[in-house]
């Protein structure tokens, strides 16, 4: 069974979430719980979070995805903000846990201003911080890969590794792996070779097991360029070729998936993206089981 969703808007109230997702046809989808440009103005309504659960079970959606916002830096080498980015993050997966979710998916931050060696050691001791000071709680983290733009960690598969062979409780923490950003960073995944050299390197470096969730995501940059911009599934590099690739991989294949394409672009939203996913989906299931 495909489980397929979207990044959807808590706009108005965060269980009107829940419709949305419900009303494009999805049986799993992504939100941000607050402002993602803003840190944290209040906490949210029991009251809303209640009914935002109840209409998550009642619509038997799972799994149920968070992203942690942007003002966040677990990586960063000012102390003041570095010390406010790892309070702010506990009191989200916390958040998380009350609403039921099943993963927050965070970035591994920036280090600019410093080197990336140190950006790699202060996030891996950050998130050993906040799985220290959120016991119990049961959402798991999951790092997301980078197309690299920036300062940015998680370009490269070795540097999750990194992170993950220093946690003192890695059973708490999982991969999500996002399609665009991993053509920015340089893996050439438009055909089913190059996807098999992804999985390969994953499989080395963190292994598939660990990956929860898949961001898919079409891109128009060039492959390599570090930049991270989304487009409309099988109309960018990655192109069709390379989601039905993707899509039939053994090792890939039932990992849910979640679209953070454009809402509108050249005419196409989150319906005709949903659809071409569906569409390319039913593609696969003609081919033989896949082997490579």
């Amino acid at each position: 069974m495909l489980t397929l969703g979207v990044h959807v808007s808590i706009a108005g109230k965060i269980y009107k979430s829940v419709d949305r997702a419900v009303d494009f046809g999805c049986n799993t989808f992504q939100i941000f719980s607050r402002n993602p440009r803003q840190f944290r103005k209040s906490m949210l309504d029991e009251d809303d979070v209640e009914k935002f659960r109840q209409k998550v079970k009642e619509h038997n959606i799972k799994p149920v995805v968070i992203h942690i916002p942007y003002t966040l830096n677990l990586a960063s080498g000012k102390r003041e903000f570095y010390k406010i980015s790892i309070k702010e993050f506990i009191v989200d997966l916390r958040e998380a846990d009350k609403l039921g979710a099943d993963y927050l998916v965070t970035h591994m931050g920036s280090y600019k201003g410093g080197t990336e060696s140190a950006g790699l050691l202060r996030f891996a001791n950050a998130l050993n911080k906040i799985l220290k000071e959120t016991k119990g709680v049961k959402p798991k983290v999951l790092l997301e890969n980078t197309s690299g733009s920036g300062h940015w960690l998680g370009y490269k598969f070795s540097q999750i590794k990194f992170i993950m062979d220093r946690l003192n409780l890695p059973e708490r923490v999982g991969v999500c792996l996002d399609t665009a950003h991993a053509w920015g960073a340089g893996y050439q995944i438009n055909n089913a070779v190059g996807v098999n050299s992804l999985v390969k390197e994953i499989e080395k470096e963190v292994g598939v097991s660990n990956i929860k969730l898949i961001h898919l995501n079409d891109t128009q940059v060039e492959l390599g360029s570090l930049l991270d911009r989304h487009f409309a599934i099988g109309k960018g590099e990655i192109g069709k070729k390379g989601f039905i690739s993707i899509l039939s991989h053994k090792d890939l294949k039932n990992i849910p998936l979640i679209l953070e394409t454009p809402k509108k672009n050249q005419g196409v939203g989150d319906i005709e993206n949903l659809k071409m996913v569906k569409s390319l989906y039913n593609k696969t299931v003609s081919l033989k089981e896949s082997i490579y």
